[in-house]
């Protein structure tokens, strides 16, 4: 027989779809305001939220990274189609990267599945403690050279779309830098970084189901490593809350925002390395 909890008027099922609601409300509107990915946010509430709800310790980092990257799929083809209604989106640069990022992400997922739950929260602490860094003393990548070639685009796609599926991020804190570097407008670069999440998303979520597929400890509602209510929950909020992030841009101090944020990350930072 199933027992349901409530607390006041409300289970704890539906305190938990509240829970995804707002963190994806949030990472919406932070990835609008700040130019940054909501994998920074919603892997390390995941891994939270999941190990109070008593999913297996050995899986719950799992399930937070291929659950975190099956919502990007859903923000990267929102806010493709809004850069690209801008024209700022290089579909040629896109191209040449999305085969290499497409290998990696399916690739990192493989190698995510091999790595105990401690070491990838401590991967994704020092990450967090390295984009924090690089928020809070505004440090900016600053045009050096040309893009590549073919074959050096591939390798540098394998190698984003790799680290960005262990990370269970859409690639931006990696993608724009390289962009930059290579003399690509900030703007353009942001646009670009965007559509290149589709095929990070889409391939590591594959590689995140593919993975976890037979994994015996897996909970109710989940395809491998993607646990669908968390994706379907974030997404629903994340989606249309974006271009209300990105509108605040305009209204709101940024830089001072930009920091507070950066505090935010190291806590996090820490919290995941203890």
């Amino acid at each position: 027989m199933r027992v349901v909890v409530t607390i006041g008027m409300m289970t704890i099922e539906g305190m938990v779809v509240l829970a995804y609601l707002g963190l994806g409300a949030a990472a919406g509107v932070l990835a609008g305001l700040l130019g940054v990915g909501g994998g920074l946010v919603i892997v390390p509430a995941l891994f939270f939220l999941f190990s109070a709800l008593g999913f297996s310790e050995k899986i719950v980092m799992h399930l937070a990274l291929g659950s975190s990257l099956a919502t990007v799929v859903f923000t990267a083809l929102a806010s493709s189609y809004a850069h690209h209604k801008h024209g700022a989106v290089l579909w040629r640069v896109v191209a040449v990267l999305a085969p290499g990022i497409a290998l990696g992400a399916f690739g990192g997922a493989a190698v995510a599945d091999r790595l105990p739950t401690p070491t990838l929260r401590l991967v994704f602490g020092l990450f967090e403690l390295l984009v924090a860094a690089q928020l809070g003393f505004g440090v900016r990548a600053s045009p050096q050279r040309g893009l590549p070639r073919r074959a050096g685009m591939i390798g540098v796609g394998t190698l984003i779309g790799a680290l960005s599926a262990v990370l269970g991020i859409g690639g931006g804190t990696l993608t724009v830098p390289f962009l930059v570097w290579c003399n690509v407008r900030i703007r353009v670069a942001v646009a670009t970084s965007a559509a290149c999440g589709l095929p990070i998303a889409l391939a590591g979520s594959l590689g995140f189901i593919t993975a976890g597929w037979d994994n015996p400890t897996l909970p109710a509602w989940a395809s491998g490593y993607v646990y669908w209510p968390a994706v379907l929950g974030i997404a629903a909020a994340s989606v249309p809350c974006a271009p209300l992030g990105a509108r605040l841009t305009h209204t709101l101090p940024v830089e001072t925002l930009q920091r507070l944020f950066a505090i935010l990350l190291a806590f996090i930072g820490l919290r995941m390395l203890i």
